[in-house]
């Protein structure tokens, strides 16, 4: 049986989120070894790459073991 674990990220602007959920991703192996990926995967609005911030919130789910993660 597998278990739900709900999290929400908050902290000051620039202190690491969009890079604890990029870490996140890559930690529960969503990408192959081998895939080239960008930073902040989240970010998919222009204005958010141009800038370098996270402007719209985001919600992801991902499974490390049998556990899955909804942020």
């Amino acid at each position: 049986m597998s278990s739900i674990r709900n999290i929400g990220i908050i902290a000051h602007v620039d202190h690491g989120k969009t890079t604890l959920v990029d870490a996140i991703f890559k930690q529960a192996g969503l990408f192959r070894e081998n895939q080239s990926v960008q930073d902040r995967v989240m970010d998919s609005n222009d204005l958010e790459r141009e800038k370098g911030i996270t402007i719209l919130s985001k919600v992801a789910s991902v499974r490390y073991g049998d556990v899955k993660i909804n942020i």
